[in-house]
């Protein structure tokens, strides 16, 4: 990243505001396409807490982080593939299977080590010409707002976001295994809640999962204050014993769920990706995808304007909110109804939930296309 003497202003194409992982994709894939860019904050290069989130990523998600030269930096053990995915419902045979070799891919997804990702973000960043980090906001002609589903400037914008409250919270530990993983990640339903176990390879290769829990509000402090061997119980209870005994390796971590859209996207001079634009329940693990889906949309928009137009010019942007629109409404209102069908302790929507879950899992056509919407492939 390239330092500036003192006394001359830079100018700068874009202003990037936001760390995670969103912002710091956003900065490098404008860089290279040559676009001049601030990325607000200072990398210390030291995490400020203990990150337990896993990001379950897609074929799509990969492809772009490997055009940023980050995906084949990371380390070995950071990143997990998934092979198979078993889905398990409050009866024994609502059950669902979905296989890579039933897809025709090599892997569903991968799951990948939120901390190892960010770092290998940051490093990339200090080898970027195009990037500078700017540690107050700079003057630009366009803005990139990245800061998460708690952005104060976009309440500045005049943005309404307006957050559907599901009632829930969601625990994230990582646990190991008495037995292999194998690439299996497994999810429980069980009305009211939904255990979902990544497989992952830290701290024990092959032998460890990354935990999110989604639960009624009112369960989670009591789990968040069990002693380990108590949180271990309630596991093996919730899971049957389906992946194996499970030991906790290390804290847990607990945030709200919410479902959240924002009113608008773009404006004269100003962008929303990420969290900022629109929050989904971790139900289907596609957060950071969509997230980085927004990147890699904004990218293109950007690079292939005509040559007259300005970063800044709201029609342009436009056409970046368009793309993102249908996508973004879509996986929210999947994730919301699944929710809102597995949450529901009706008899009448238990039966049919399982009975559903067994039907569906026998319709290969109907099966392959909603794992390909998932794995990306109908990436826009």
């Amino acid at each position: 990243m390239h330092a500036h003497p003192h006394g001359h202003a830079p100018t700068f194409d874009i202003l990037v505001r936001g760390e995670g992982c969103v912002g710091r994709s956003l900065a490098l894939a404008l860089g290279a396409r040559g676009l001049r860019v601030a990325l607000l904050g200072q990398d210390t290069g030291i995490p400020a807490r203990e990150d337990l989130r896993a990001y379950a990523l897609n074929a799509a998600s990969v492809a772009l982080l490997r055009e940023l030269r980050v995906w084949d930096a990371l380390p070995a053990d950071a990143v997990t593939p998934v092979y198979e995915m078993q889905v398990q419902g409050d009866q024994g045979a609502a059950r669902l299977q979905f296989s890579a070799w039933q897809q025709g891919v090599s892997e569903l997804a991968h799951i990948v080590d939120a901390q190892a990702l960010e770092q290998e973000l940051g490093q990339a960043l200090r080898f970027a010409p195009h990037v500078q980090r700017v540690a107050a906001p700079v003057s630009a002609a366009l803005t990139a707002y990245c800061e998460g589903r708690d952005s104060a400037s976009r309440q500045a914008l005049g943005v309404q976001f307006e957050h559907h409250a599901s009632g829930q919270r969601a625990i994230a530990a990582r646990l190991v295994a008495d037995r292999p993983h194998q690439g299996v990640a497994r999810q429980w339903f069980r009305a009211p809640d939904v255990l979902a176990l990544l497989p992952f390879d830290r701290p024990a290769p092959g032998c460890s999962y990354g935990l999110v829990w989604s639960l009624p509000e009112g369960r989670v402090p009591e789990l968040l204050a069990a002693s380990d061997a108590e949180f271990e119980q309630a596991l093996m209870d919730a899971t049957g014993g389906g992946a194996g005994t499970l030991r906790l390796a290390g804290g847990r971590a607990s945030w709200p769920l919410s479902l959240a859209r924002a009113s608008a996207v773009s404006g004269e001079g100003w962008v929303l990706l990420g969290d900022a634009a629109h929050l989904v329940h971790p139900l289907a693990g596609q957060g950071l995808n969509l997230g980085l889906a927004d990147v890699s949309c904004l990218a293109d928009v950007l690079s292939g304007r005509e040559p007259w137009r300005a970063l800044s010019d709201e029609r342009l942007l436009r056409r970046y909110a368009r793309q993102r629109a249908l996508p973004t409404w879509a996986m929210g209102e999947l994730t919301d109804g699944l929710l809102r069908l597995f949450a529901s302790e009706q008899p009448i929507v238990q039966g049919l939930r399982n009975r559903g879950m067994g039907l569906f899992d026998r319709l290969s056509p109907l099966k392959r296309w909603m794992t390909a919407q998932a794995l990306g492939a109908g990436r826009s």
